[in-house]
């Protein structure tokens, strides 16, 4: 059986849920292999948990020439993995670093790729994966497969349930040579971003979301949003207000999120907010006009003030978890 590399998302170790979606996703296609960047102590303690949800072989690549450098290095890196395993796909995590890598990876190694994936299967025999998207703003939903080298594909959070399965857990280091060429572009400076305690917006489990119909106030959301342990998010109108920084929206020119539930506060529901959602697996609306188009795509749907009916709401959540 061949394998099918997983390039781990990792914060110094600590392995982020989507890679452990992936891991489940490559049990479906072959041998699951883990890739990890980063130091062998990092490693070490990220090895067991790798192992622990299907992981038959880490893959350790040490950091040492990469850190600091933007996303060239990493593809190179992964660019002499392919050539040595020829697996049989290769899948990431579909965020910024994860498309632009896989992006510079498909020009090195002449391979397809496909993005945004929120679902992937085996193909017929002798055939690869096949992918299901979300297409055009949402409208439609197909179905591709890569027909030219190793299929490069990056997938949605959420996508698919994590299934703790024991494997094997092997670990090799594999040493790469990285090019000067590589190394043009470097990080100088970066400002780590605070703390919120909530979950990362576009891995989230739950996502509550404002608009305008807040008002500015975002208060009862994120009330709301702490009952669920959800992350929050905001429309482009409420962005666009100043009452929301930026990273907080979710739509076309935002984040795209596909939560296991997704609850819009105030949100009318234009589709260039509906793109960036309407994957999600549940949603809710809470609208005063209950002719607003978000109505169109819920699967519960609520009429009235959502200075009224989230308040009440978190009060009953309170109350139920004790």
């Amino acid at each position: 059986m061949s394998e099918v590399l997983v390039v781990v998302d990792h914060v110094d170790g600590a392995i982020r849920k989507p890679t452990l979606e992936l891991l489940a996703i490559a049990k479906r296609l072959g041998e699951p292999a883990a890739v990890f960047f980063g130091g062998s102590e990092a490693a070490a303690g990220a090895a067991a948990k790798l192992a622990a949800f299907g992981a038959e072989k880490i893959y350790v690549i040490d950091d040492t020439e990469i850190k600091g450098y933007l996303v060239a290095p990493k593809a190179e890196a992964l660019q002499q993995l392919v050539e040595k395993t020829s697996p049989a796909a290769v899948l990431f995590v579909s965020g910024y670093e994860g498309k632009e890598v896989a992006a510079r990876l498909a020009i090195k190694t002449g391979s397809g790729l496909i993005t945004d994936a929120v679902d992937v299967a085996a193909g017929s025999a002798g055939e690869g994966p096949v992918t299901t998207q979300s297409v055009f703003a949402g409208n439609f939903t197909v179905q591709a497969k890569v027909t030219r080298g190793t299929p490069l594909i990056t997938i949605k959070p959420n996508s698919a349930p994590p299934e703790e399965s024991a494997g094997a857990g092997t670990v090799e280091e594999f040493a790469v040579t990285i090019s000067d060429s590589a190394k043009t572009a470097q990080i100088v400076a970066s400002q780590p971003r605070e703390a919120s305690g909530r979950p990362e917006l576009t891995e989230a489990a739950i996502v509550v979301s404002g608009g305008r119909g807040t008002g500015g106030n975002f208060e009862p959301i994120e009330k709301l949003a702490d009952s669920l342990g959800a992350a929050v998010g905001a429309s482009r109108a409420a962005v666009d207000s100043g009452w929301m920084p930026h990273t907080f929206q979710v739509g076309q020119t935002g984040k795209t999120v596909s939560p296991q539930l997704y609850v819009a506060n105030g949100i009318s529901g234009a589709i260039q907010h509906r793109a960036g959602m309407q994957t999600s697996k549940t949603i809710i609306a809470v609208n005063k006009d209950d002719e607003a188009p978000i109505f169109e795509l819920v699967d519960f749907g609520v009429v009235g003030d959502l200075h009224s009916v989230l308040p009440a709401a978190t009060e009953q959540i309170e109350k139920r978890k004790g």
